[in-house]
């Protein structure tokens, strides 16, 4: 049986700091990257706070084969990925941050 998973990379605010993942749950876990929930995370030691891109995959196992993908990638050729969906590199959680499980997750006392 499938299950939804994506591929992301999350920036710092200078974009010179990149964070590639996987996840089942795309706002519960960009959630956590940007409230710190790991305070010893890379995301959190770079302050890679922003949601730069994302692909949606049909399977945790695809997703995983596509992020061992663009792990061996250069550094140019992930930035041309992200320019090619977010050309300003804006956040792109900014439009459902306080909504669905990100908004459940910030009012978590477990999370917090």
């Amino acid at each position: 049986m499938s299950k939804d998973a994506y591929v992301y990379f999350m920036a710092n605010d200078h974009n010179s700091v990149l964070y590639l993942g996987v996840t089942a749950n795309l706002e519960k876990r960009v959630w956590e990257h940007k409230n710190c929930v790991d305070k010893d995370s890379f995301t959190s030691r770079y302050n890679c706070n922003k949601l730069v891109y994302y692909e949606h995959s049909g399977s945790i196992r695809s997703a995983i084969e596509r992020e061992k993908q663009l792990k061996n990638w250069k550094r140019e050729w992930k930035d041309k990925l992200i320019e090619s969906q977010n050309p300003n590199w804006e956040d792109l959680s900014l439009s459902w941050i306080g909504e669905g499980i990100a908004g459940q997750a910030r009012n978590d006392d477990r999370l917090n």
